[in-house]
């Protein structure tokens, strides 16, 4: 069975965010509090075979592509296990991976050998001293051997996420283009979003990046380019390269209308937008030994519950989780 899943407004989902874990072992500061221990218990994960069966039903229903997410998906156990596992699922054209790379020199290898593709790096810094600040103590050099082993290990195209913050790295712009130009890479450059209290608190260095953009487009001579993989950014490219800046903005120029997306948490919560504390969960009826069309139709109730756009704009208190919950 093949099909085109659709929300109430006719949008068509072909796109899951799958977390892994809402582990990580970094404590960003727009992300996660330096000392949050409140993680989900391993035992209320979805199994490697919960998970392929629920990725099973969305792919019957008509998704295409998949990334990986955590938390920092690196710290669950057995990865590479998991990833030819969905990567086997019919159906599937992609299966994509976001990661802060700090596990990825030892990991790459066996990950692009059991499926993943391609890669998106959080990075929000070149300098070391400001890297390890803003992530709670993270070593940039072994985030750096970790890009460059999954470049070697033939993931391709790699992109790197960096939150814009207002007076932190905003001076840093320019070096991330020369650096992402240097190797190819792309640039993703990401409005940050009132989700949870940290990201409510990053808010007083919230960047609007259609004046950014504006500069930059300026200073390098971009040009519009096209999508670059499923996801929401609007990509410009460095002439005579194939290296391209994109720019996520949620909050300045929200892209609700085109969205193409849902999330699934660890626990099996299926969360039809970033920006609401609706979920839908799957792990009860999951266990509870569902046929693979009641699970369909538990998916395709839970798409229902998309709404038209999100409220960051009105309603910023409006979701309390942690971005680590839902995998950004």
């Amino acid at each position: 069975m093949s099909t085109t899943l659709r929300d109430q407004f006719g949008r068509a989902i072909d796109y899951l965010r799958l977390s892994v874990t809402d582990r990580c072992d970094l404590r960003c500061q727009y992300c996660m509090p330096k000392g949050f221990k409140d993680f989900a218990e391993p035992g209320g994960w979805l199994s490697f075979e919960e998970l392929t069966r629920v990725v099973s039903a969305f792919a019957r229903l008509g998704l295409r592509h998949l990334r990986l997410t955590g938390g920092e998906p690196l710290v669950r156990r057995d990865l590479p296990v998991l990833v030819k596992m969905l990567a086997e699922i019919p159906g599937i054209e992609d299966v994509a991976l976001s990661s802060n790379c700090t596990r990825m020199e030892k990991l790459a290898v066996p990950l692009a050998e059991a499926g993943v593709q391609r890669l998106n790096v959080s990075l929000d810094s070149l300098r070391p001293d400001r890297y390890r600040e803003i992530t709670g103590g993270g070593k940039l050099d072994k985030v750096l051997r970790g890009i460059e082993a999954a470049r070697e290990a033939g993931m391709w195209p790699i992109k790197l996420n960096t939150v814009a913050m207002k007076g932190f790295n905003d001076d840093e712009f320019d070096d991330l283009i020369e650096f992402c130009a240097e190797r190819n890479y792309s640039l993703r450059l990401i409005e940050t979003m009132p989700v949870g209290d940290t990201g409510r608190k990053a808010l007083g260095s919230y960047l609007d990046l259609q004046q950014v953009r504006d500069e930059l487009v300026k200073r390098h001579g971009l040009e519009p380019a096209s999508m670059l993989g499923a996801g929401p950014a609007r990509y410009y490219r460095i002439p005579g390269s194939e290296t391209r800046i994109g720019f996520i903005t949620p909050i300045s120029q929200h892209f609700c209308e085109t969205c193409n997306r849902v999330r699934l948490s660890c626990e099996g919560d299926i969360f039809a937008c970033l920006g609401d504390e609706h979920r839908y969960g799957l792990r009860e009826p999951l266990r509870a030994g569902c046929s693979d069309d009641e699970l369909m139709e538990h998916v395709m109730a839970a798409v229902n519950l998309k709404p038209e756009r999100h409220e960051f704009n009105e309603r910023q208190e409006k979701v309390v989780r942690f971005m680590s919950m839902t995998g950004g």
